[in-house]
């Protein structure tokens, strides 16, 4: 035999290899494309999902601010009531129910003088001038301010003191 005769059944089978990888290949590439697809909605999915559940969370703690910020002047209210001593009997008991509720659900007073004035959280309806502070200070609050987690729900109103001007 010559190489001629032994090559020609190499070159069959090469072929016949040949044309398998290729059928191969084309049964393989649409289920590679489809995994791939497959795995893009699994993955937007999950960013779906979590997103809807982000956004579930901030639309719940709008809500809570919302209401929260509605019982300010209600707590404005005990708070005078109890400045006059006037929160007795089972009305001190309702009073310290409903802060106890709102305290629970993440409001929080802030009401501290002498401190430096910060017009985020300071609303200043007074102004004085002393020579006894270095800065502008809230040396006086006159309703307390109030947060929700981190954020301002209402600004405290103080009375903002400056120091006097060099001359």
């Amino acid at each position: 035999m010559s190489e001629d005769d032994l090559a020609a059944p190499e070159k069959e089978l090469s072929d016949a290899v040949d044309e398998v990888l290729s059928q191969a290949q084309e049964i393989a590439d649409p289920i590679v494309t489809l995994t791939a697809d497959l795995q893009r909605l699994q993955a937007e999915y999950a960013n779906y999902r979590k997103r809807v559940d982000r956004d579930r969370s901030v639309a719940a703690e709008f809500s809570i601010a919302a209401v929260l910020a509605e019982l300010l002047p209600v707590l404005d209210d005990l708070d005078r009531a109890a400045d006059h001593a006037e929160l007795t009997g089972g009305f001190k008991a309702v009073a310290d129910r409903i802060t106890a509720i709102v305290e629970r659900l993440g409001l929080t007073k802030f009401a501290d003088a002498p401190v430096p004035f910060n017009p985020e959280i300071h609303e200043a309806l007074t102004h004085e001038v002393s020579k006894d502070v270095g800065e502008p200070t809230a040396s006086k609050i006159l309703q307390p301010g109030y947060k929700f987690k981190e954020r301002v729900i209402r600004a405290a109103r103080v009375a903002v003191t400056d120091p006097e001007p060099a001359e």
